[in-house]
């Protein structure tokens, strides 16, 4: 008997694995994909029309991946979500997060001024930042929140060097106060403490192999075009 569970327990986390493996190749896959049809002229119309999907795709990538799916899971997507939709809404319509912005096209369906699929983005990057930090070596849930939350301010940035020029939103003449990175930095850490209060088991590499992924597409976009404009 004990032996049948060694080898369930085998197979099991043999086929986490390739399903990891899976996972990691597709984002990584996609993600070149994109750099190259966002990088060319003739194709970036049709490839800014398909970003939600993309993060609907990297959305399904993280959640199929989460050990042990479960309603209470599920509660956490939904709060982030909640709190992040929020958040933007403020910051669109008040101006007290962030600063005086509005959303383009880009990132499709809105409600309220707020695309649909930023809520959602509010979770991917809560849980690969809380999934990464809880793979560290940092002990502290103090030093764990402090340190996601500067890792996601370091994303913004790179962010918002290509986020006019993708149409994903505007500030008002152009210019990006410092609030929106201080209200990003709380927001963050906001939502990583959320994180940390359903401590949820040690997961795959998958969601912060998709946080790595998006520092370099970012920057890499960046410098491309760049090299576009000299």
């Amino acid at each position: 008997m004990e032996r049948q569970e060694n080898m369930r327990s085998h197979n099991l986390l043999k086929e986490e694995s390739a399903k990891s493996k899976i996972s990691v190749s597709i984002i990584i896959l996609f993600h070149i994909v994109g750099l190259i049809g966002l990088s060319i002229l003739a194709t970036r119309l049709l490839f800014l029309y398909i970003v939600p999907f993309h993060l609907l795709l990297m959305l399904a990538v993280v959640v199929l991946n989460h050990n042990h799916f479960d309603g209470r899971f599920l509660f956490f997507v939904l709060v982030v979500f909640v709190l992040g939709f929020t958040a933007e809404w403020i910051g669109v319509h008040k101006h007290w997060l962030f600063g005086d912005y509005h959303y383009g096209k880009t990132l499709g369906l809105q409600l309220l001024g707020v695309p649909l699929i930023i809520g959602f983005n509010w979770f991917l990057l809560t849980y690969s930042t809380g999934v990464l930090m809880d793979r560290s070596r940092l002990k502290s849930m103090f030093f764990r929140i402090i340190t996601g939350a500067l890792l996601l301010v370091l994303l913004d940035v790179l962010i918002e060097l290509m986020a006019i020029h993708l149409d994903y939103w505007r500030w008002a003449n152009d210019v990006i106060p410092v609030k929106n990175y201080i209200c990003w930095f709380f927001a963050s850490a906001f939502m990583l403490l959320v994180f940390e209060l359903f401590r949820f088991k040690k997961q795959s590499i998958v969601a912060p192999v998709l946080l790595l992924t998006e520092f370099i597409f970012f920057g890499l976009l960046y410098l491309l075009a760049m090299c576009h404009l000299s």
